[in-house]
């Protein structure tokens, strides 16, 4: 039986579920070595689509959910929206591994071209994703790709990719109850830019349920699910045990005004949310099915004074630090593990060095000015580290567009990466120069540096001066002392 789902347009002819199912667990459901049978579990996803629920969320790394959900796609009874992402290893890509990687996409979901592919990048120090990013942008014009979205992108990020000039879509993001982190600059930016937010860990990995209200607080070592671990971690940082019971209880007076669970309020509110176009909720294929559960989502509404009382009980909890998708970029690292090791095995520098005879190391970003003018983009004597003024110039484009904010994030990432090259990092910065074309775009450029710098503090000076280029708003030049641990 079908039921009255809402969707909402994302871009131009491609309309979602409000309520996207994802395909995360598979992979879990694999992870023994176990291959699901692809035609038995794409059967398996009829009850989703025959409820409405005809979108789903997946990833290259989702064991075979892919491959999965493009057997089902052939034989939905109504048309459905596959929306994949590409999380390639850190490191240098090129143009024909990025066309690789979307064909064999596409041959795994069964289509000629992709609805919503997704990216996320490891490394913003590490220009090689930008270089993705307009290599995925020329797939997507030559229609191998209907749209783009990103996925854990940062606001700057995100802002910086769209003022490059590459249309997106959506991104999705961790925005539950326990992490309001998009609420505020995000939902900002993406309101102005039209852009949508995908909401994950919409109920903390199952934690935002009925059936943790009034439990002991469980050992992290002792959980069952990799989900499970990962967002105790968040409950931990935002207040502990405690506080998080004080927000069940109140999501269960909700929950039994109107008839609903605990989950079902959670989900509401987070779908009521400015720029959310839809909420994730994983599944398990032929394993469970709680399609009648997500249905029920759309048959309540919360009123004014569940709303406050929710807003008030947030109030009591402890904020995530930083931006979406840092907790896979900086500790705390709120990751099941803790870190990154089951993830990704290692990161690559971001920049070719090259030693020399008499102790310095140079790094080198590749820009034709290094070749012409004699120089390198950063050099190395010693626990000393000077970076070269350095623009928002990536081979023959220049990052950010006419944006100086985006173009001085683009130039701190460059800043960083030259660092991590020479083995250093952005906290040994000590000094830091700016020179701006314009004298009106001094606050983006020190607001983009305030935010990078705020806990570092480096000495500074930011002046006027004619940069040679038209397109460059902005060029900065760093010096480093590299910390030794004590």
């Amino acid at each position: 039986m079908t039921h009255s789902i809402p969707s909402l347009e994302i871009a131009p002819g491609l309309a979602i579920s409000r309520l996207v199912t994802g395909l995360w667990q598979i992979a879990d459901m694999e992870k023994d070595g176990r291959v699901l049978d692809p035609d038995t579990t794409a059967r398996a996803m009829m009850p989703y689509g025959e409820a409405g629920l005809t979108t789903f969320d997946m990833a290259d790394h989702y064991g075979s959910a892919e491959i999965i959900a493009g057997r089902y796609k052939a034989i939905a009874p109504s048309a459905v929206q596959l929306l994949t992402k590409w999380v390639p290893a850190p490191g240098t890509r090129s143009r024909t591994e990025v066309k690789k990687a979307i064909d064999l996409a596409c041959s795994r979901l069964n289509t000629q071209a992709i609805d919503l592919l997704q990216f996320h990048s490891w490394n913003y120090a590490d220009p090689s994703w930008l270089k993705c990013m307009f290599w995925l942008d020329e797939l997507r014009r030559e229609g191998r790709i209907r749209h783009l979205g990103l996925t854990n992108t940062d606001t700057a990020h995100l802002r910086m990719v769209v003022e490059s000039g590459i249309p997106i879509a959506t991104n999705q993001v961790c925005y539950s109850l326990l992490d309001q982190r998009a609420s505020g600059a995000m939902t900002a930016y993406c309101q102005q830019r039209r852009i949508h937010l995908l909401a994950f860990g919409t109920l903390a990995g199952g934690f935002l349920s009925d059936k943790w209200m009034d439990q002991p607080e469980p050992a992290s070592d002792k959980l069952s699910s990799w989900s499970l671990m990962k967002y105790k971690r968040f409950i931990d940082i935002v207040g502990g045990w405690s506080r998080f019971q004080d927000l069940l209880h109140v999501l269960h007076r909700i929950g039994k005004k109107h008839s609903v669970t605990v989950a079902a309020v959670a989900s509401r509110y987070m779908l009521e949310q400015p720029a959310v176009a839809g909420i994730i909720i994983g599944a398990r294929p032929g394993a469970s099915n709680h399609v009648a559960d997500n249905v029920r989502l759309f048959q309540f509404s919360l009123d004014d004074q569940d709303r406050k009382e929710i807003r008030q009980v947030l109030q009591t909890l402890e904020p995530v630090p930083g931006d979406c998708g840092d907790e896979y970029r900086k500790p705390p690292f709120l990751t099941a593990s803790g870190d990154l090791s089951h993830h990704v095995e290692s990161m690559p520098a971001p920049y070719p060095i090259r030693r020399e005879s008499d102790g310095r190391i140079k790094a080198f970003s590749g820009t034709v000015w290094e070749d012409m003018a004699g120089y390198c983009r950063a050099v190395r004597k010693g626990d000393r580290i000077y970076v070269s003024g350095t623009t928002a110039t990536l081979g023959n484009r220049v990052v950010g567009g006419k944006d100086a904010g985006a173009q001085a994030h683009f130039i701190i990432d460059k800043i960083e990466g030259s660092l991590q090259s020479l083995g250093s990092k952005l906290e040994d910065v000590v000094r830091t120069r700016i020179f701006t074309k314009r004298i009106a775009d001094w606050e983006p450029i020190a607001r983009a540096h305030g935010e990078r710098f705020r806990d570092i503090q480096p000495a500074n000076t930011l002046v006027q001066a004619d940069l040679i280029g038209d397109d460059y708003l902005v060029e900065i030049e760093a010096e480093a002392i590299i910390t030794r641990p004590s």
